[in-house]
C-alpha cells in the first residue's frame, strides 16, 4: 500500500509505522508501538550478554624441579579451570643454572600435555620467552 495510506492507518490506531526491511523490493513496514519494540530489543540484547561466557586466560606457574605432589596440586587447578571453560597458560620459570637444562622444563611441559590430553588441546606449543618456557592450553 502507499506510504501515506499506511501512515494514516497507523495514526488512526495510535501506533507508529516502522520500516522493517528497507532493502527489500518493495520495502517492508509494520504498524507497531515503536517504544515497546525498542524496549523488547534492549531486553533481548541484555539477555544475550548475560548468557555469554567470557573466556579468561588463567596462568599456572611451575619450576623445572617440581615435586610430584606439587605437580598434582597444579594439575587439579588446571582441570578446575578447564571445567569453568577457561584457557590455561602454563609458565615454567628457570632460575640460575636451571636455564642450561631446558630439556628438564620441556619434559615437565610434555607431561602436562599428556596428562591434560583428554580434556584439553594445545593452542601454542612450548616456547622460550626470556627465562621462562610458555605453553597455552584450551579446553576441548
Amino acid at each position: 500500500m502507499p506510504t501515506a495510506e499506511a501512515m494514516t492507518k497507523a495514526a488512526e490506531v495510535g501506533l507508529d509505522l516502522v520500516e522493517i526491511s528497507p532493502d527489500a523490493s518493495p520495502p517492508v513496514a509494520k504498524i507497531l508501538d515503536y517504544g515497546k519494540y525498542k524496549y523488547q530489543e534492549q531486553k533481548k540484547a541484555a539477555e544475550a550478554r548475560k548468557r555469554q561466557k567470557v573466556v579468561e586466560m588463567k596462568e599456572i606457574k611451575m619450576r623445572p624441579s617440581i615435586d610430584d605432589h606439587d605437580y598434582d596440586v597444579k594439575m587439579r587447578s588446571i582441570k578446575r579451570f578447564f571445567d569453568e571453560g577457561d584457557k590455561v597458560k602454563v609458565t615454567l620459570r628457570f632460575r640460575g643454572r636451571e636455564l642450561s637444562h631446558q630439556e628438564l622444563g620441556w619434559q615437565v611441559l610434555q607431561r602436562v600435555k599428556l596428562d591434560t590430553e583428554p580434556i584439553a588441546k594445545v593452542e601454542s606449543e612450548p616456547r622460550m620467552e626470556g627465562r621462562q618456557m610458555v605453553m597455552v592450553l584450551a579446553p576441548r
